[in-house]
């Protein structure tokens, strides 16, 4: 403890900005972590999508825009974009509130959020693919091309 308290501190007051800056981090990993604990939308992997598209009948919605849509998608996908979401313009996937619903964009790193507007408005049981449909598309899994 000696050590710390004799290394640390000089570090701390030659360094403010980078100690404050690593404080931050700590912080954001924190309230990150806990946040994704407590989240109602749960991350899954594409053997986990799988089957809950095979076995538990689930609707993929697919986030992203129209054009990455038809450049490849995964199969019996609907398209909904972000704001229609925020803006309850959902009437495609209304009828799914009961149902699973897995959420696609492009890399897995927005559709938590948009996640959590769906749990708002209703839908029980909302999950987000991991890498979006980058993973997907890294494991050659099919995709349909419009």
């Amino acid at each position: 403890m000696e050590f710390l308290t004799l290394e640390l501190l000089p570090f701390i007051k030659n360094h403010i900005l980078l100690s404050l800056g690593w404080i931050i981090l700590v912080i954001a990993i924190i309230v990150l972590t806990i946040k994704s604990k407590l989240s109602k939308v749960q991350n899954i992997n594409n053997a986990q999508a799988i089957n809950l598209i095979n076995k538990q009948d689930a609707v993929v919605v697919d986030v992203r825009s129209a054009d990455n849509f038809k450049k490849g998608h995964i199969t019996e996908s609907y398209n909904i974009l972000p704001i229609d979401i925020k803006n309850a313009n959902i009437k495609p996937i209304e009828k799914f509130k009961e149902k699973f619903v897995v959420l696609v964009d492009e890399n897995g790193l927005s559709s938590t959020a948009i996640g959590e507007i769906l749990v708002k408005q209703g839908f029980l049981h909302v999950f987000t693919l991991k890498d979006g449909i980058v993973g997907w598309n890294s494991e050659n899994l099919p995709l349909v091309r419009k």
